[in-house]
């Protein structure tokens, strides 16, 4: 008897979760097809019945950020996505972004943090999904940025950059103090440029 299509897609979301998480703990190049279906509880034939491709599956699993983990990410950090940004929602963001908590959140973390080497050098398809999930980003700050028209955007991109790129040298820092320094401060950056 063949799966419905609801078993099919939760199958599908399964082995993306694992990949997710799997690509940041070890990176895309780490991770086998094989060590994500048994992540997932899967055996490895069943991947084609999914996916084409090792790389199809990783651009999913970066945009899958948005609506999985991120979702819960953001519900945690008091956003609903379904209000208009404002100043609030923007310090939310920046706040839970760039916490020691997300910090240390090797499996749930954003891609953008976990991956973005791998995605340097990865197909068109997975950094479409990367560039995606940065402007999902830069959208909630530009348009919960006070300030007059024009303003916002510049602002939301500086922004968006001190936490990815505060997150990326933070997690990739042995010195601890040095590390928790660049968060620190990446933090405060970007509060300060929210208030502008």
């Amino acid at each position: 008897m063949p799966y419905s299509s609801e078993h099919k897609e939760k199958t599908r979301a399964r082995i993306v979760e694992s990949a997710r998480i799997l690509f940041n703990r070890h990176g895309f190049k780490s991770v086998s097809i094989d060590m994500v279906m048994e992540h997932a509880g899967l055996t490895r034939g069943g991947f084609y019945n999914h996916f084409k491709n090792k790389e199809a599956l990783h651009s999913e699993a970066v945009m899958s950020f948005l609506m999985g983990r991120g979702a819960e990410w953001r519900a945690e950090a008091g956003m609903d996505p379904n209000a208009p940004s404002s100043p609030d929602m923007v310090r939310g963001m920046i706040n839970g972004y760039l916490s020691a908590k997300h910090q240390d959140d090797i499996d749930g973390q954003c891609p953008m943090i976990a991956l973005p080497s791998d995605v340097a050098r990865a197909n068109p398809e997975v950094r479409t999904s990367y560039q995606n999930l940065f402007k999902a980003m830069v959208h909630v700050f530009e348009t919960g940025l006070d300030g007059m028209e024009g303003t916002s955007r510049p602002k939301a991109l500086a922004i968006a950059s001190l936490c990815v790129g505060g997150m990326v040298l933070a997690r990739t820092l042995p010195d601890t103090e040095l590390a928790e320094e660049v968060r620190a401060a990446a933090h405060q950056t970007a509060n300060q440029i929210a208030a502008q």
